[in-house]
């Protein structure tokens, strides 16, 4: 946790626009199923990616789902439009997407999300309602797990 509180930071620090989405989200929002990534929701604009870029730049930044070992500091070319990120860093996996299956894209999700504050640092959070959206539409065994506990967390707030 403590790295993904460091990321975090390094990122809120960068002014990069960002949602947390995802288990780490969830985890927010009461879950006590564990994650070890940070999955966040960006516009990833050439200028953006420069920000990320330099944000990350000493923790060594690579893509991770790919065989070759490259650097996020040179791949893709700063001229090559991106819509998803999946990074791994010395401080751990980050993964950026500008889109969240069944909620839409970025304007969406921060349209609808809580902003909190997070290791010092003001967040936001995607919402409860668009998490649950969002695991249900994904469909993974993990996802469906997670959204009946959500749902029993929202049910919960619903009556306090």
């Amino acid at each position: 946790m403590a790295t993904l509180s460091q990321l975090l930071q390094r990122l809120c620090d960068a002014e990069i626009d960002f949602v947390i989405v995802g288990g780490f989200a969830a985890l927010l929002h009461g879950s006590t199923l564990v994650t070890r990534d940070l999955d966040l929701c960006a516009v990833l604009s050439r200028v953006e990616v420069a920000k990320l870029r330099d944000a990350l730049r000493d923790l060594n930044p690579r893509p991770r789902l790919t065989s070759q070992k490259l650097s996020f500091l040179s791949n893709p070319d700063p001229d090559v439009d991106v819509r998803n990120l999946y990074l791994e860093t010395e401080l751990g996996t980050v993964d950026i997407l500008s889109s969240i299956l069944g909620v839409g894209d970025f304007d969406r999700v921060r349209e609808g999300a809580i902003e909190i504050e997070l290791f010092g640092r003001r967040c936001r959070v995607i919402s409860l309602e668009n998490l649950i959206h969002a695991k249900e539409a994904l469909g993974r065994e993990k996802d469906l797990l997670a959204v009946k506990e959500l749902r029993a967390i929202r049910e919960k707030l619903k009556k306090s």
